[in-house]
């Protein structure tokens, strides 16, 4: 099959309500609490047109961000979202240190390859029209509209084209291929273009088609397929979706980040931190510092006026 031309045919996108529900997404875990928090204060301050805010977590952090919860905010058990067949502990190898999600039908799985499935298995849960993504170490710092991801019925899609075929982006290459996989697209059909980015959206139904998608190809569960692989991303089967067997439909095209982040490095001084604030794009409305470099969140609260 040559997806290019051979359209999934067992979706049909229909236009978006005039006015659709629109819900954010959020996947953690325990050590980034405080700066989910520090998320969540920053939403409640800046972005409207939100109807609701899904946390998803591992079990054991459940009670822990049942704190975070309110009239618009609730935490989402992975145990509701994902096959009880993936069982999690701790793991012996890491010194009892790192999580890791074992079973027979993927291969060992860690927090941020699971953190991916729970963003695709919340289309099934939630009931809203647009999933917007946006990570626990995000701070929105100005005003923001989610219905700047809709426009004539359509979702925006983000995506930087053509950027695969440069230098310097062999793991990325490599989740596109295995997208392709997935979504059992002709191995000779690749894609050269970037579907990752922080702040995106995605349509429900067209996550839930997917993964019907995924499980008609290779039939068995669209969890034991893409977790079959341990070098995966869930932007890039989304995008790979649309662009390759959906033509694009239901969705346009964006190329601009949202969200500004810094994404390794060492934490940044006062001056620093201001010299990144002060240089964000003008469509940019939110900034990530990435946890694992340290930023002392107290010093982020600080820095944009929460404290």
């Amino acid at each position: 099959m040559n997806s290019r031309f051979v359209p999934d045919t067992a979706t049909t996108i229909e236009p978006l309500p005039r006015m659709p529900s629109a819900a954010i997404v959020t996947a953690s875990y325990a050590p980034d609490f405080e700066r989910c928090r520090l998320l969540c204060e920053t939403i409640d301050r800046h972005v409207t047109g939100m109807a609701h805010h899904y946390i998803l977590t591992e079990h054991r952090d459940v009670a822990q961000f049942r704190q975070l919860e309110g009239s618009h905010r609730s935490v989402v058990d992975e145990r509701d979202l994902l096959p009880r067949w993936l069982h999690v502990l701790d793991d012996p190898l890491s010194g009892f240190r790192r999580r890791v999600w074992l079973s027979l039908r993927t291969q060992p799985l860690r927090g941020w390859h699971v953190q991916q499935l729970r963003r695709i298995a919340i289309a099934g849960h939630a009931k809203q029209d647009v999933l917007v993504f946006c990570d626990s170490d995000v701070a929105f710092l100005k005003p923001f509209d989610t219905g700047a991801f809709w426009r004539d019925g359509k979702v925006r899609l983000f995506r930087r084209d053509g950027v695969l075929s440069n230098d310097g982006h062999d793991e990325h290459r490599v989740w596109s291929r295995n997208a392709g996989t997935a979504l059992g697209i002709d191995p000779a059909d690749q894609s050269s273009h970037d579907y990752i980015s922080t702040l995106i959206a995605w349509r429900r139904e067209t996550v839930n088609a997917m993964c019907e998608r995924i499980e008609k190809v290779h039939g068995r569960d669209w969890v034991s397929v893409v977790g079959s692989a341990r070098q995966f991303s869930e932007c890039m089967i989304y995008g790979r979706y649309v662009d390759d067997l959906l033509q694009g439909a239901g969705h346009f095209h964006g190329s601009e980040e949202l969200c500004r982040v810094h994404w390794n490095g060492k934490p940044l001084s006062d001056e620093e931190f201001r010299r990144f604030v002060d240089t964000m794009a003008p469509e940019q409305v939110a900034i990530g510092m990435q946890s694992f470099i340290g930023t002392d969140i107290g010093r982020i609260r600080r820095l944009i006026g929460l404290e």
